[in-house]
């Protein structure tokens, strides 16, 4: 018997959630008739776990059966069990080389540890950042020597500096060939997750572990960091508040952006 259980793989900011972090009515109510209907939402996040892990148990999708993606897919979560799916890390050597790199640019640089954000120094970016996810964060001057584990992701923030960012990546980009993926998943955050990682990657290995065919997979997002899982759901949407080039990588362009419960409209439209 064909499979006919549907899967939302949703991006959480500027997709599920709107400018001021909130989840719409609209948005809510369309999530419950999916779950009703016997259908999957999984949150698909460049967020840590520690930032993702409040909207889960917002939505009551920590549950059995159950699974969220975070650090852009370095970490899938079990969310009713608690525990990894699947993970992949950075070495502490890879990460060390980018933090070092970052001091040299003058940028502010940034990994973690099971619930905070570790940073060698106290600066406007990491508040920014810390406020914007509701996280805690650790000053830590002895950054990268210090850091505890091999890492899911690092993390470099401009608040005012895009430009000097996308040279950055240019400038790195001998380095991080066949180790490194470095993107954006905002005009102030680039990334970097071990090569290969991606939330196309988590896509297909959720539902390859749900026993879910991919025609029955469908994706929101609105950057940079969304295109692969775009590309690798059969149905990929593009937030009306996406950037041009989001929208060009997809199947559908919504009506409506997040601030008027865009995700409702792809939950309405692809998945019941």
């Amino acid at each position: 018997m064909a499979n006919k259980t549907r899967i939302l793989f949703t991006d959480i900011d500027d997709t599920l959630l709107n400018a001021k972090k909130e989840i719409t009515p609209e948005v809510d109510a369309a999530i419950r008739r999916a779950l009703d209907a016997g259908h999957k939402i999984v949150i698909s996040t460049g967020r840590p776990l520690a930032g993702a892990l409040p909207i889960v148990r917002r939505l009551h999708l920590d549950t059995d059966g159950c699974y969220a993606i975070t650090f852009n897919g370095a970490l899938i979560w079990d969310c009713g069990a608690g525990k990894p799916l699947y993970k992949n890390t950075i070495t502490k050597e890879e990460a060390a080389y980018i933090f070092h790199k970052a001091k040299e640019a003058h940028f502010h640089v940034q990994t973690y540890d099971s619930e905070n954000i570790l940073t060698p120094a106290d600066d406007k970016e990491v508040r920014f950042y810390a406020e914007k996810m509701h996280m805690t964060y650790k000053v830590m001057p002895d950054l990268p020597d210090s850091i505890p584990e091999d890492p899911a992701k690092v993390l470099m923030v401009s608040l005012d500096e895009h430009d000097r960012l996308e040279q950055f990546r240019q400038d790195i980009s001998g380095w991080a060939k066949g180790r490194i993926s470095v993107f954006f998943s905002n005009q102030w955050y680039l990334e970097f997750v071990r090569e290969g990682i991606s939330k196309g990657f988590a896509v297909r290995y959720i539902a390859s572990h749900l026993g879910v065919p991919m025609e029955n997979t469908v994706a929101a997002g609105d950057a940079e960091n969304d295109i692969a899982m775009l590309k690798a759901a059969h149905i990929g949407c593009a937030m009306a508040n996406a950037t041009d080039e989001v929208k060009k990588a997809a199947d559908y362009v919504t009506v409506r952006d997040c601030e008027h419960s865009g995700v409702a409209e792809i939950i309405d439209k692809f998945i019941l």
